[in-house]
């Protein structure tokens, strides 16, 4: 009987005790017991945390490591190019001509101008094509060229991985991009057993291909699309069970063929042909028997004879949305680009002088850029080591800064509502539409960095940087645990 009664009274007496240890735990301790008892198992991580509103730091945890950033790398080079004077101008195509036009016929050169444009589409193109159908004439006596002298002959960024080639997440780089140099096929099934009806988008007969797919036949496999990638083939092959609507897709190899062989295919379709003569021919790109698929590729040099005919524009703000929202690593790279060209003033650039630009701002902002590895502008290179703290110290950064901090908070993913957050931060979670945030991952690597509220109203910058976590799901858990820890703060 003493007995019961004393468990009776150290649960009333020390109940109220615990639910005070329990709820009245500072930041400090709930976020230590996070990573004691919910990290991965086998995992790495590193925190850095800062109170915006109080101007002091909130909590860090070996917050000086260096981790891969994954796309949390494009956090870097996004805040970076809108800090400059020249950010809001926009991306431009152009198509120029050098000659005169005499009766029907441009007696001249015609040149598209590539500038890096990401999100230049069909539309675009077919834009640029009917401008220039405009024009009074249907013969092109002369040679057209493509200009890609904006960038090297690199495709690829530093440190990419040469087996994720077929995939959309990796393009061939160029600053002529169609689609992102990305074929997409839409699969629509039809009887049983018969093969399913496909669409390719952007149209274009630079690519084959070939239709390998079942309707509703289930041994066929899953659905698939894929292209002779190891040996630089764009011969595309779609295989597979299709019971529904079914989406897939592929890179192309040579975004900048794929470009001008488009470009040349549109201007045939509204009749527009293009005549070289036999000195010309020997050194121009046969695609076809046709010679309205020729092309070649040459820098363009504006002179009292040329006369520009058409100009296609992409806002910043567009690029920008696409690469926090969906983490797109083309726009990214296309931002690095671009900046390397303004602040250099020359038209042929490098990744390596658009990233000596993000060191400069790592220097301005205190740190010594000596201290990391940046490879690429998307986080796609395994070659890129930064560190929580340095993630934070630019989102400090672009707090400063009304102009940069307007264009980059809008277009962050926002928990649990859209972008690469969607489907993250759910309804009911403390995190809902709180968590403003970019992503990063790949293979054992996964970051979030961003902004957050928390109750009291503060505004808080962060930085999550998983390292060595297999799985994705239970890193991303914890992320989404500390942010709710961290809104929830008095």
């Amino acid at each position: 009987m003493k007995r019961i009664l004393l468990q009776l009274f150290l649960s009333v007496c020390l109940l109220p005790l615990f639910a005070q240890g329990v709820t009245g735990l500072s930041l400090q301790s709930r976020l230590d017991t996070l990573i004691k008892y919910k990290l991965p198992k086998g995992s790495n991580v590193a925190i850095s945390v800062y109170d915006l509103s109080a101007n002091q730091p909130l909590y860090g945890y070996q917050a000086d490591k260096l981790s891969r950033p994954a796309s949390t790398m494009k956090l870097l080079t996004t805040i970076t190019a809108l800090s400059r004077p020249e950010a809001d101008e926009p991306f431009r195509t152009e198509v120029w001509y050098r000659g005169t036009i005499e009766r029907d016929t441009l007696q001249g050169d015609v040149y598209v101008i590539g500038g890096f444009d990401p999100e230049f589409d069909e539309k675009a193109l077919d834009s640029l094509v009917n401008t220039v159908a405009r024009f009074p004439f249907s013969v092109i006596k002369g040679t057209v060229y493509g200009d890609v002298s904006m960038k090297d002959s690199l495709y690829w960024g530093s440190g990419w991985l040469w087996d994720d080639t077929p995939y959309s997440f990796q393009p061939y780089l160029s600053p002529l991009m169609l689609n992102k140099g990305v074929v997409t096929v839409t699969a629509f099934p039809g009887e049983r057993g018969d093969s399913a009806r496909l669409e390719c988008t952007p149209i274009s007969s630079y690519y084959t291909l070939t239709n390998r797919t079942e309707t509703r036949t289930p041994s066929a496999g899953r659905f698939r699309v894929s292209r002779n990638w190891l040996t630089n083939g764009n011969h595309i092959t779609v295989t597979g069970h299709v019971d529904g609507r079914r989406t897939g897709t592929v890179n192309v190899f040579s975004s900048h063929d794929f470009f001008m062989h488009t470009f040349m295919d549109r201007l045939k379709q509204k009749g527009i042909r293009c005549v070289q003569s036999e000195t010309e021919g020997s050194g121009g790109r046969k695609l076809s028997s046709d010679s309205s698929s020729s092309y070649r590729f040459g820098e363009f040099l504006k002179d009292s004879l040329t006369v520009r005919m058409a100009s296609y524009e992409t806002s910043v703000e567009a690029v920008v949305k696409q690469i926090m929202k969906e983490s797109d690593n083309l726009n990214a790279e296309a931002l690095l680009y671009r900046l390397a060209a303004q602040s250099s003033g020359q038209k042929l650039v490098s990744a390596e002088e658009g990233l000596s630009v993000v060191r400069l701002l790592i220097k301005e902002l205190g740190y010594n850029p000596d201290h990391y590895n940046l490879a690429d502008g998307c986080g796609l290179s395994n070659y890129n080591y930064i560190s929580p703290d340095l993630l934070v110290a630019f989102l400090k950064y672009a707090y400063s800064r009304t102009d940069v901090f307007r264009k980059l908070y809008k277009a962050l993913p926002i928990g649990g509502v859209d972008g690469t957050l969607k489907h993250r931060m759910k309804q009911g979670s403390p995190s809902y539409k709180i968590v403003h945030a970019k992503t990063g991952s790949f293979t054992a690597v996964n970051s979030l960095a961003g902004y957050l509220k928390s109750k009291n109203g503060h505004e808080i910058a962060f930085a999550i940087m998983n390292q060595n976590a297999l799985s994705g799901r239970e890193a991303r858990a914890f992320q989404d645990a500390v942010c709710d820890e961290l809104i929830q703060t008095n």
